[in-house]
């Protein structure tokens, strides 16, 4: 058994209306073996009503950690995976909470799984930082599902995988020790890079951006890239825009007053 693995998974809410569904979520947390709590700008909290909620789970609340930005939970994260049952019209790597297990499972490093509002879910700014997208494939004709009951299902899934997982039963292909990916903070740094060089290299248009840069953060988040990939890519960006501005400075300077 493998319940120590338990311990890098992150649950993160955002602005969650309701304290009962906190304190929800901490019972389905510790019911299963997690422990790591955190809350993004909850309406209440702390309050009686999550505490009783919380039925004996009063530790998890003790220790949860707020935060007044997504960005600011996630920035020691190398995985995050969010959840929603929203159709998006941009495609996402969308798992089941039993494929979600099983890649947090085998996943280096701390790893994030997020659930939004209860009225409106994860907005897809807040999606699009997410490496994988988890439905849970609930009854069509009736799919809303409280955010204690979805922590819950999720939770199951983790602690099931965590049992089975034996690193015997896990092919290495890689001659190297595998590096964790890039974290949250280090992902941001590098999407603001490249949105600059696309910018500068009059790739990309600032007024009318569509959706270029998002669909390359799906792109990177695929890859899941780890920090010395990051820094090759940055350099190769600043390389780039080093060579671009040399060949277009005499331009520049003519045409200026």
């Amino acid at each position: 058994m493998s319940l120590a693995l338990l311990d890098k998974i992150y649950v993160v809410l955002i602005e969650t209306s309701h304290p009962g569904n906190i304190g929800g979520a901490a019972r389905a947390m510790k019911n299963m073996g997690l422990s790591n709590l955190r809350l993004v700008r909850p309406k209440q909290f702390p309050c009686a009503e999550a505490t009783a909620r919380a039925s004996g789970a009063d530790d998890i609340l003790a220790c949860a950690q707020v935060y007044d930005s997504f960005e600011e939970s996630l920035q020691d994260c190398n995985l995050i995976m969010g959840t929603s049952a929203r159709p998006r019209s941009i495609a996402w790597q969308m798992l089941t909470p039993r494929g979600c297990a099983e890649q947090a499972i085998r996943s280096e490093g701390k790893i994030a799984l997020v659930f939004g509002r209860e009225h409106s879910g994860l907005t897809n700014a807040e999606l699009d930082r997410c490496h994988y997208w988890i439905q849970i494939p609930t009854n069509p004709e009736f799919s809303s599902l409280n955010l204690a009951a979805a922590v819950q299902v999720l939770a199951y899934e983790l602690r099931g995988a965590a049992l089975a997982f034996s690193p015997a039963n896990v092919e290495t292909v890689e001659t190297e020790p595998n590096e964790p990916p890039a974290s949250t903070e280090a992902m941001l740094q590098f999407y603001q890079h490249l949105e600059q060089t696309l910018i500068e290299l009059e790739f990309l248009d600032p007024e009318k951006p569509r959706r270029l840069m998002r669909r390359l953060q799906r792109l990177f988040n695929r890859a899941q890239p780890n920090d010395s990939e990051i820094n090759i890519l940055r350099g190769i960006l600043s390389a780039a825009e080093g060579k671009y501005i040399e060949k277009h400075a005499p331009r520049r300077l003519k045409n200026e007053p």
